[in-house]
């Protein structure tokens, strides 16, 4: 129902109540069993052990799962009892689901905090007594009666208002206090920002009082349709997981795939059943990385620390590569790109524009200063001003210019006070200059009058001009409103400040007309510094930013055009209301969002379409905000980052990120760091792909060659899971190139294979490959004392291991390693002697010799091993030096 758009006699006939009595105790009781209760309702849990058994689902984890269930069969039929390889196996999967279910979870938390905003108590008239009742037993026809201080309890249409107002800014995204008049008539299309005739549950009164019949409670209000919002919506898959998913099934078809072949091809030559069960499974613990999740979440996990140290929380792990992704980013304007603080920005008189530390604007501000009712309060060197918004960036302004507020109020006394209304739209008091010490040419009784300009201009008969009091003129009001124009346009609210001098028999009963007109006070909510050179950066990175507010769009404009979100050439097709929103269809709404950057006047639904409908045209977006009103799109786009500081609960529950300096510059560092993991971690899962492709080639040759497998399966576990994990962990922490804020953003749809990519690896895992076989044929034939299996398998166990650290290095850049520097990353170094030292003690200790299949090597097969294991690095190093000198050659050409 539209209650806003109906009379007040109508919405009380409708809910079948009175305004003076209210319902009965029985029909409040009634009403209560019906509704339900006003809360929110909590999302049903998933229990625990589904999410962890819905961590299974990923396919690259089914085909580990199979492997080892082929080599625990394998085993119990052989007899042997060697079960470690499928333990190991089944161990990595069971932690990697473990990790995945605790960090599930963002829906509840977002829904709890929404929960807690609800009034615990509410004052309600029933049966012509006003009461005091729990705020989950106020019913739909409910009188409820709103006090300054009071949270609302639910959704209400006034009955009576005087001088009430409230704060919505977490809800609705005005800025500004919402001032509330019972008898304002609202159109029907008019979003919850414009309802000036209702009141909404969970906002808090700011000033006045007012009378209201409860219209909407617990999910039906605005709040319980944001929490239905959050119910109903799915964080969707971040980039990287569509990646990885991709390479997982790759993967996984691809281990399947060989390992069937191989089976069929041992059946074909006639090898018993359970060799070729065991060669099976060697290949598929080959293909398929073991240690690719736990490196992706350790790299994730290193990023969430460094970007913790630069004011921004990472709430789920793959939000850090999302954002190396984001091609655009939407933002709240209050408190995100602006400070969320009314400042007073421009001075004016009838001359025009003035500075404020010129003695007639100190004048102005002086006077305004004691027409206003915020305090200023002391706590040790910290100064805080409470109040009105308009009122405190009053007397901010004041005080930054020096002038002795607290002091002034008490040398010239109050005497008097005509308190704002919003039908008068002014606010008047009565204050005594000093006869001998007058302030701004005033002394003795004088009134000071502020208000709206339209308001105060009319009731002018004389002007302030250098301290000269002179009669008004129609030019002088021309000039005045010509000022006041050109402040407007400019999305500045504008004060009127007036005064004159009262004689003592008047002073109580003192007419607001026949006033001075001092001058015109320019005030806004400024963007925060960082926020232009950031959005500069964006458009420098190929991402698009966009303004979403619910804040007018003449304000919206001038500040996006001042952050250069707008252009100053930019004209109407640029910005779009909520209510040109509901008039486009989903189609069309794409269409318009090629050109479209401020959204203003909207409520939580249009940012949810929004936000879907730029992540239906492709792009990866990101959405920055701190109100109740952001969550449900915080939560609907690929990343959701909320504000730290001034952000509600229900926010920060419902985002991926929380930047705890409230600073939109923040997330500009993030998305740098985003994209250096991404980077990162495109290496590491080059590293580790290609090294699977080795070891594949050496298992899938050895077979055809017809010769014994060069590797055992747990081998290849160790490969996959020890000797590689550390140094593709250490991948992960290369420093970020400069220049990637200078690249495009990179689609959610490229694979990590693109390009020349998938090429380079496959010759450099066909080079490993090579080698680890070369080495298992020079060990069991020309090395060996004969034909020695066992010193063959430790020799090309090391060559692999070996080779694959080598490989890593390699991998930290595309130039050569000399460069870069070989001992530039601490880490890698930490990790290449780690992982030396572990291979070293499996081919040398005799009992992991028994355990893994080695045998202990002359110092001439160790000379042939690491002679082996530098090979395939030289031959990249030289690639990598031949494409510098030709890309260099290039450029020469070319100038």
């Amino acid at each position: 129902m539209q209650w806003h758009s109906m009379q007040t006699d109508e919405v009380l006939t409708l809910h079948k109540t009175n305004r003076a009595h209210g319902l009965s105790a029985e029909t409040a009781r009634q009403r209560l069993r019906q509704s339900g209760g006003n809360r929110l309702e909590s999302q049903e849990k998933k229990p625990w052990i589904l999410r962890f058994f819905a961590q299974f689902k990923d396919f690259m984890v089914v085909a580990l799962l199979i492997a080892a269930a082929i080599s625990a069969v394998s085993a119990f039929v052989h007899g042997s009892g060697d079960y470690l390889d499928s333990v190991i196996i089944t161990a990595i999967v069971v932690v990697n689901a473990f990790v995945g279910v605790i960090q599930e979870g963002k829906a509840e938390r977002a829904l709890a905090a929404l929960e807690k905003m609800a009034a615990p108590t509410a004052q309600v008239i029933r049966s012509g007594k006003r009461l005091r009742v729990p705020a989950e037993d106020v019913v739909p026809g409910d009188i409820l009666v709103v006090e300054t201080g009071d949270m609302i309890p639910a959704d209400a249409r006034l009955l009576e208002s005087t001088q009430l107002s409230t704060q919505e800014s977490a809800l609705t995204g005005e800025s500004m206090p919402s001032t509330k008049d019972a008898f304002a008539q609202i159109s029907e299309q008019s979003p919850p920002a414009d309802r000036k005739n209702m009141v909404f549950s969970g906002t808090v009164v700011l000033t006045g009082h007012g009378v209201a019949v409860v219209t909407e409670t617990g999910m039906q209000t605005q709040v319980g349709k944001i929490a239905g919002l959050l119910k109903a919506e799915d964080s969707p898959q971040t980039p990287l997981q569509i990646r990885l998913e991709k390479v997982g099934k790759q993967l996984g078809l691809a281990a399947m795939a060989i390992s069937g072949l191989i089976f069929l091809l041992g059946f074909l030559q006639h090898i018993p059943l359970l060799e070729s069960f065991m060669l099976a499974v060697s290949l598929a613990v080959a293909a398929i990385p073991e240690g690719l999740p736990a490196m992706v979440t350790v790299v994730l996990s290193l990023g969430v620390q460094r970007m913790a140290k630069q004011n921004a929380i990472v709430r789920r792990l793959p939000a850090v590569e999302t954002l190396g992704c984001a091609s655009v980013i939407c933002s709240d304007k209050t408190g995100t790109l602006t400070q969320n603080k009314m400042t007073v920005t421009q001075l004016a008189d009838a001359r025009g524009a003035m500075t404020m530390h010129a003695k007639e604007g100190l004048d102005i501000l002086r006077l305004a200063a004691l027409c206003c009712n915020a305090q200023v309060q002391n706590s040790g060197r910290r100064q805080t001003i409470i109040g009105e918004p308009t009122e405190t960036a009053i007397v901010d302004a004041a005080i930054k210019r020096r002038v002795a507020v607290m002091e002034d109020r008490t040398a010239f006394p109050r005497l008097s006070e005509n308190p704002f209304d919003s039908a008068r739209k002014r606010m008047s008091v009565v204050c005594r200059f000093d006869t001998k010490d007058p302030c701004a040419g005033f002394n003795g009784l004088t009134m000071l009058c502020k208000g709206a300009v339209d308001v105060l201009l009319p009731r002018c008969s004389h002007v302030s001009i250098k301290g000269n009091i002179l009669p008004i003129t129609q030019a002088h009001k021309g000039k005045i409103l010509a000022q006041n124009d050109a402040m407007a346009n400019q999305a500045l609210r504008v004060i009127a400040l007036a005064a004159k001098p009262v004689s003592a028999s008047e002073r109580s009963n003192v007419g607001e007309d026949a006033l001075c007109f001092m001058g015109l006070i320019g005030m806004n909510d400024p963007p925060r510094k960082e926020a232009k050179a950031a959005v500069g950066v964006c458009r420098r990175a190929g991402i698009i930013p966009i303004m979403i507010t619910g804040d007018h769009i003449v304000t919206a404009n001038a500040i996006a055009r001042e952050l250069g979100i707008l252009d100053a050439a930019d004209g109407a097709r640029h910005s779009m209301t909520g209510l040109d929103v509901d008039k486009r269809n989903d189609a069309d709404l794409e269409n318009a969002l090629r050109d479209v950057r401020v959204f203003a006047r909207v409520t939580p639904e249009h940012k949810m379409r929004i936000v879907k409908a730029l992540r239906g045209m492709g792009h990866v977006v990101a959405m920055t905000g701190d109100g109740v009103n952001d969550a449900p799109a915080l939560k609907a786009a690929d990343i959701g980052c909320a504000m730290g500081r001034s952000g509600t609960e229900v926010a920060k529950g419902a985002a991926d990120m929380i930047l705890t300096d409230d600073n939109f510059a923040t997330i500009v560092r993030a998305v740098e760091q985003g994209r250096g993991i991404y980077e990162n971690i495109k290496k590491a899962v080059r590293f580790l792909i290609s090294s699977n492709i080795g070891e594949i080639v050496a298992v899938f040759a050895a077979s055809l060659m017809r010769i014994p497998s060069p590797l055992l399966p747990i081998q290849l576990l160790w490969v996959n899971v020890v000797t590689d994990s550390a140094p593709a962990i250490a991948l992960g922490t290369e420093a970020v190139d400069r220049s990637i804020m200078h690249q495009p953003p990179k689609s959610v749809n490229q694979n990590f294979f693109n390009g020349a990519l998938g090429f380079h690896m496959l010759v450099e895992g066909l080079l490993m490959g090579a080698v680890t076989l070369l080495a298992f044929v020079l060990g069991r034939r020309a090395l060996g004392g004969g034909d020695d299996i066992a010193l063959g398998r430790t020799m090309a166990f090391s060559v692999l291991s070996f080779v694959e650290i080598a490989h890593a290095n390699n991998m930290r850049s595309s130039r050569s390693l000399f460069a870069i520097g070989p001992f530039s990353n601490a880490r890698m170094n930490f990790a290449n002697l780690l992982c030396i030292v572990l291979q070293a003690s499996v081919v040398t200790i005799a009992p992991l010799c028994a355990i893994f299949g080695t045998v202990s090597m002359t110092f001439r097969q160790w000379i042939a091993v690491l002679g082996l294991s530098i090979l395939p690095t030289v031959v990249m190093e030289i690639e990598k030096i031949g494409g510098a000198l030709s890309r260099r050659g290039k450029r020469r050409r070319r100038l």
